[in-house]
């Protein structure tokens, strides 16, 4: 018989949580997702390495996209979809897809996954290149679908890394970087939206993050970059600025106001006794960046 998988394998420890009290399940449940970390941070090399591979494609105008599917596909979209309003991307630099397209986000595809022609013509249709980056993300790193998308992705000269959680599998072969972060067998035999999608979501987290780090797209760890599109955000943005210049709450909305609430104007304005326009063109000879000399 093949052996299986770690992701799909049945841990005796667990081989009874149906008759336990729920608050033991649910200890047992805790004392499984913190292994996860301790999981991670063995990849981190692996980790660093492509998202300086990723930055450095992105601060060349190239684009970062995340293939998945199932939980892996959603977790791709999630991470993808929360880069506009943290880091100010536009919504086509960082993109996420899933087998099975819109549908397959709130219900399951049947068989998407395995269709690895489907995940080439996905990447073509996107018409990826040598500057872009293509994250393939599947739990069992055998998803047909994944797989082809890296593969593809890969042959247009794309970089590519394989996010997965077993050693040795068909995504870490087909991908210039491989990250395994080996989480084991689920608490729910083979439910890899668990330790797995954890785990997953843990990376996606360091690659889009860092990935904005490297290119500017914070000032220290603030996000200049912050999209004030509710009040919550706008409130942000105005502590952002504040924190930045030690300006005063009413010089903070006047430039934030006559900035379009851009945070990077703002500040460069509050700090160089600028207007909008000047301020604007003095960031864009810095290349963008808050902290950069002048040119």
């Amino acid at each position: 018989m093949k052996s299986l998988a770690a992701t799909e394998q049945s841990d005796p420890r667990y081989s009874r949580i149906d008759t336990l009290p729920t608050e033991e399940i649910a200890r047992l449940m805790n004392a499984a997702d913190a292994a996860v970390p301790g999981a991670v941070a063995l990849a981190l090399p692996a980790v660093s390495a492509a998202i300086d591979g990723i930055a450095e494609r992105f601060s060349a105008g190239g684009r970062l996209l995340y293939v998945g599917a199932g939980t892996s596909g959603r977790l791709a979209v999630l991470d993808a979809s929360e880069c506009p309003p943290t880091f100010g991307t536009d919504p086509d630099q960082v993109v996420g897809v899933i087998a099975g397209g819109d549908p397959a986000l709130t219900r399951s595809v049947e068989g998407a996954e395995d269709d690895a022609e489907a995940g080439a013509e996905a990447v073509s249709a996107l018409g990826v290149g040598p500057r872009d980056s293509v994250v393939g993300i599947s739990a069992s790193g055998r998803a047909p679908y994944v797989v082809g998308a890296v593969t593809e992705a890969r042959a247009r000269g794309a970089l590519t890394v394989g996010l997965a959680c077993n050693p040795g599998t068909p995504l870490a072969a087909a991908a210039d970087h491989a990250i395994e972060v080996i989480v084991g067998p689920e608490i729910v035999t083979g439910s890899t939206r668990l330790k797995a999608g954890t785990a997953q979501k843990l990376v996606l987290n360091m690659i889009s993050t860092i990935t904005m780090i490297r290119c500017g797209r914070t000032y220290g760890n603030y996000m200049i970059e912050v999209s004030a599109s509710n009040t919550k955000l706008t409130d942000r943005a105005a502590r952002i600025v504040a924190d930045i210049t030690g300006a005063g709450p009413e010089d903070v909305r006047a430039a934030l106001d006559a900035a379009g609430h851009d945070v990077k104007t703002a500040v460069t304005m509050i700090r160089n006794g600028l207007d909008a326009d000047a301020a604007r063109a003095l960031l864009a000879a810095r290349g963008g960046r808050l902290d950069a000399p002048d040119a």
